[in-house]
C-alpha cells in the first residue's frame, strides 16, 4: 500500500462520491494537491432522483464538467400532479435542468479529478484520522487538510466531534428505473396521500422513478398504487435496474468543522430529495470549501455553508407542508395553474433568482389564493 499512495497531501478527501469528487477537482482548480480514498469499488450509485436543477448544472460546470448529450437529457421545468389536476413552471430563460444515471455523473466526475491531477484510491477503507493525517489500515498519510465527504452516516464527522445538531425528521426514499419512451420534457412531482412521487427522464429510452414517504415499510411497488397518474405511465414499462433506499430529510448539524478538519456534502448536513437540490448543493459547498482552504480560513467555511444551506432547507420546509395533506395539495395545485405567475416566482425562489424578501409578497399571494379557492 505505501508503494502505491502518497505519502501526503494537501487535502485528504474521505469518501469518493460527487460530494468528495467535487472537493477534490475544486482543490485542485486552485492548485491543492488531493488524494481520495473511499471503500467502495468505482463507480458508487446511490438511490437518488438524478435530476440536476439548473443552479446545479452550473456548480457542475464550474468544476468544469459538462455531461454529453448523449449520457443524459435536459428537462425545461416542475411540473406537480395531484389526482386529474396538474401546473408546470418553465425555468427563466433559455435555463434548463439535466437528468444523468448516477454512474454516467460519477464516472465523469472521476475522468475530471483524474484529469486535474488528483490521486483517487477506491476500495481502500479508512480506519482513523489524527490531526497529523490519516489512516489506512497501517498506513498513514499526512495532511494539512481533512475533507468528510462519506454521506450521512458519516465516520468522520463522528470522529472529529461534529455530531451535535438538532434531531431531524427522516423520510424514506426510493429508487428503480424502467425502460419507456419519456412523456414530459419536464421534472415530474406526483403527489399523494402518502408519498410523493417522481419522475425524470434520464434518456431516450429510460426514466428515473423515485418515491418518498414518512413509511419505512413503503416501497415503490406499492407506492406507485397510490400515485394511478404516474402507474399508469409506467404499465407494461420493463423495470430495468434494481430498488434502491436511502434516507431522506432536513438535517443540520451545530458545526461543519473543527481544527483541520472539514464536511462537505451529506456528511455536512442534508435537505430533503423533495428540493432536487442535494447534489447541487454539495457542489457549491465544495466550490466554498475550496475557496476558504485556500485563504486558510475554515471559520469563513462555516458561516458561507450555512448560507448556502439556508434557501434549500426553507424551500424543503415550505414544500412538505402539503405532504399527507389532500386538500391542500389540491387547493395549491389549483392556485399554481389558476396564477402561473406565482409558481413560475416560487421556482425562481427555489433556484435563488430572485430575492429571498420576494418570499413575503408570493406567500401572501398563495396564501390569499389558498383561502379563496
Amino acid at each position: 500500500m505505501s508503494g502505491s499512495i502518497p505519502e501526503s497531501t494537501d487535502v485528504f478527501v474521505i469518501g469518493g462520491g460527487p460530494a468528495g469528487l467535487a472537493a477534490a477537482i475544486a482543490v485542485r482548480q486552485r492548485g491543492l494537491s488531493a488524494m481520495v480514498a473511499d471503500g467502495a469499488r468505482d463507480p458508487i450509485d446511490k438511490a437518488c432522483g438524478e435530476g440536476l436543477l439548473p443552479d446545479g448544472v452550473a456548480a457542475l460546470e464550474e468544476l468544469g464538467i459538462r455531461i454529453a448529450p448523449a449520457n443524459g437529457r435536459e428537462f425545461c421545468g416542475i411540473r406537480f400532479l395531484c389526482g386529474e389536476q396538474s401546473a408546470e413552471a418553465r425555468f427563466s430563460g433559455s435555463r434548463s435542468g439535466l437528468a444523468v444515471r448516477r454512474t454516467v455523473l460519477h464516472r465523469a466526475m472521476m475522468q475530471r479529478a483524474e484529469q486535474l491531477g488528483a490521486d483517487l484510491c477506491w476500495e481502500t477503507p479508512v480506519s482513523g484520522i489524527s490531526r497529523d493525517g490519516v489512516q489506512l489500515g497501517t498506513h498513514c498519510v499526512r495532511a494539512r487538510w481533512i475533507v468528510g465527504a462519506d454521506g450521512s452516516g458519516s465516520r468522520v464527522r463522528r470522529w472529529a466531534g461534529l455530531d451535535r445538531g438538532p434531531r431531524p425528521r427522516l423520510r424514506y426514499a426510493f429508487r428503480r428505473h424502467f425502460r419507456v419512451s419519456p412523456w414530459s420534457d419536464h421534472m415530474e412531482v406526483y403527489w399523494g396521500e402518502r408519498c410523493q412521487g417522481y419522475a425524470t427522464a434520464v434518456s431516450g429510452e429510460q426514466m428515473c422513478v423515485a418515491l418518498a414517504s414518512n413509511d419505512p415499510r413503503l416501497r415503490l411497488e406499492a407506492g406507485l398504487r397510490s400515485l394511478p397518474q404516474l402507474a399508469a405511465r409506467l404499465k407494461g414499462a420493463e423495470i430495468i435496474s434494481g430498488e434502491r433506499g436511502a434516507l431522506t430529510g432536513n438535517r443540520a448539524f451545530t458545526r461543519v468543522w473543527r481544527g483541520n478538519v472539514a464536511l462537505v456534502g451529506d456528511a455536512s448536513g442534508t435537505v430533503d430529495a423533495i428540493t432536487g437540490e442535494g447534489l447541487g448543493l454539495s457542489f457549491r459547498q465544495a466550490v466554498a470549501l475550496a475557496e476558504c482552504l485556500t485563504a486558510d480560513d475554515l471559520a469563513r467555511y462555516q458561516l458561507e455553508h450555512r448560507k448556502l444551506s439556508r434557501r434549500p432547507a426553507w424551500m424543503a420546509r415550505l414544500m412538505l407542508l402539503m405532504d399527507r395533506r389532500p386538500g391542500l395539495q389540491r387547493r395549491t395545485l389549483d392556485v399554481f395553474r389558476k396564477h402561473p405567475e406565482i409558481f413560475r416566482r416560487f421556482l425562481e425562489l427555489h433556484l435563488g433568482d430572485l430575492p429571498p424578501l420576494r418570499i413575503v409578497k408570493d406567500g401572501l399571494t398563495l396564501g390569499w389564493g389558498l383561502l379563496t379557492t
